[in-house]
């Protein structure tokens, strides 16, 4: 994910780009365009860009010097999961494709933002220490103490572990923390402009809540100076003039402390606004579930004078009971998991892909979102060969790997690589590479880093989830007549024929035996052979696996010697 790409030439393409990220850039544009020039300054913009003289536009006009904000956000409650590495691979896309719109011209930054002065009110099952938490709960993260005693304070723990996390895949990001923000007095102008416009932020979201909470909301909240804790509690009065709140704490005396310096944090949809407005956030992408959080926040950006971000919403990710993914269910898949079977690439793809429409996250999409990712990249790398650049930003390579994709990928696909890890019971890379190395002469683990990377993923995916589940089942007669057939014209192959060559004598044998359609004579293979109802092309399996061993294969399972 890593932002490093040569994008000068590429923006004529990008205007005519049909995938996503390309779609929001667009828009992305045409608002800071929008809101940062006038019609006359607008008008010199657009000819200079049609010129492609992006730095002189930027140089002529200042406006456009100041940075696009893209932002995301992280509840340091919790350790980085699946949908950190989401919420920050969707607006790195969107920002590598708004680089390429702009050739770079326009500076950008993508700020990931740590809701850490959150109140700690769930402990999750997890964590150690929990009779020392429970003492810290309803406090902000930051000033939770670490369960694990590694920093100062949990909020601390999580924000390094997400940091470490978001370095491990290369993301360029500038780190904000919510604690520091408010502390650092950075959102004092917009806290004294919500307590200046309170009334009016109130009517914005008392018709958003229940009764009981409608009478006592502020979108205030104070830490109590007694105990530290962020105090869900109304605001009785409120002075513009000195800046400051009055509330009753905890044993009930009144308090008045002022809405800046860190004394307060805001309720989270005010909040989210107040970051909007004080970062001046140009883009961000959000879950469809927080749709009315985002018109709601949207009201309270233009109360408080400001203008809402292009924000993009993407679909939720399901289980495999077609049931919402919740950190607090547990449900799903998890970041580990995922990299146990998975390259990192495939998981960025499987973020990528159709973004409006809900997928399941669980282990089955694993293999396909992986073989989906290297056909991908083999057809950027055909289109690069035959000179064809600009129309490959399209591609999900191009997107996935922040326009720079490498020049190679694998010769061997993900589920070629776990039938073979079944056929030959490899329960070592050696192992498979010994077959590997027959059909492609030369090649090492060093050679071919991403193909030795997808056989340790094969086999730990073979061993989890295909070898527990597989079900030998014996041939009727006509498979059985069929694969004694098959034998015969294995047999009759010249030596070292390739991997065309065996899968037309499969289908010849198929369609000689009469089966209508010709995938249940791939599927009896499959499933007499395998233990299990699909596989790769079975030519391509043969040649790998080698000729004789196909046929012993083959023999041992008429003989009923295949067992789970």
């Amino acid at each position: 994910m890593s932002i490093q790409p040569n994008l000068h030439g590429l923006s004529h393409a990008a205007r005519e780009a049909k995938s996503w990220p390309f779609e929001q850039a667009r828009l992305l544009l045409a608002r800071i365009l929008r809101l940062r020039l006038s019609d006359a300054e607008r008008d010199l913009a657009a000819a200079l860009f049609a010129q492609g003289a992006f730095a002189q536009a930027v140089q002529t006009l200042p406006a456009l010097a100041r940075p696009v904000i893209f932002q995301c956000g992280y509840g340091a409650s919790g350790l980085p999961h699946m949908g950190t590495f989401g919420e920050a691979a969707r607006p790195t896309m969107v920002r590598t494709a708004f680089r390429a719109l702009t050739e770079d011209a326009l500076p950008t930054q993508l700020i990931v933002f740590s809701d850490d002065m959150d109140g700690f009110r769930k402990i999750p099952d997890n964590l150690p220490n929990r009779a020392m938490l429970e003492e810290d709960r309803d406090k902000p993260v930051t000033s939770v103490r670490d369960p694990y005693g590694e920093h100062e304070s949990f909020g601390a723990h999580n924000n390094a572990r997400m940091r470490a996390f978001l370095d491990s895949f290369g993301f360029d990001y500038s780190f904000m923390s919510s604690t520091e923000t408010y502390r650092s007095g950075r959102f004092d102008v917009v806290l004294l402009r919500i307590l200046e416009r309170f009334d009016a932020i109130q009517a914005i979201m008392l018709p958003t809540l229940g009764e009981e909470r409608r009478a006592t909301y502020s979108p205030f909240l104070p830490i109590s100076p007694t105990s530290g804790r962020v105090l869900q509690t109304p605001t009785l009065e409120r002075n513009v003039q000195t800046g400051t709140i009055t509330f009753a704490d905890e044993d009930g005396t009144l308090t008045e402390v002022p809405v800046t310096g860190g004394h307060v944090k805001l309720q989270w949809r005010p909040d989210w606004a107040a970051r909007w407005v004080a970062l001046e956030v140009d883009f961000e992408a959000s879950g469809k579930d927080l749709i009315d959080s985002v018109r709601v926040s949207n009201k309270v950006v233009r109360a408080l004078g400001g203008e809402p971000p292009e924000v993009f919403h993407f679909e939720l990710f399901m289980d495999e009971n077609n049931q919402k993914i919740s950190k607090s269910k547990g449900n799903g898949l998890s970041m580990e998991e995922w990299l146990r079977y998975g390259t990192p690439e495939s998981l960025a793809y499987y973020m990528y892909q159709s973004p409006k429409s809900a997928k399941r996250l669980y282990f089955d999409v694993i293999p396909k979102a992986t073989d989906e990712y290297l056909q991908q990249l083999d057809a950027y790398n055909r289109a690069r060969a035959d000179g064809r650049n600009e129309p490959a930003i399209d591609n999900p390579a191009w997107h996935v790997h922040g326009g720079r994709p490498p020049e190679r990928g694998a010769p061997v696909s993900f589920s070629l690589l776990l039938n073979l890890v079944s056929a030959a019971d490899a329960s070592t890379k050696e192992i498979l590479w010994a077959f590997l190395q027959r059909h492609i002469p030369g090649a090492t683990p060093a050679s071919e880093p991403l193909l030795d990377q997808l056989a340790g993923y094969a086999i730990n995916y073979y061993e989890d989830f295909v070898k527990p589940a597989k079900a030998f089942r014996a041939p009727d007669d006509r498979e059985r007549a069929a694969m004694l057939a098959l034998i015969g014209k294995l047999r009759a192959l010249p030596p070292g024929a390739d991997a065309e060559a065996i899968q037309n004598v499969v289908f010849e044998v198929g369609k000689d035996g009469g089966f209508e359609p010709l995938r249940a004579w791939f599927s009896a293979l499959y499933e007499v052979l395998l233990g299990q109802s699909q596989g790769p092309r079975f030519g391509s399996f043969t040649a790998i696996f080698g000729v004789a061993r196909t046929i012993a294969l083959i023999e041992r399972a008429l003989a009923g010697e295949l067992t789970a």
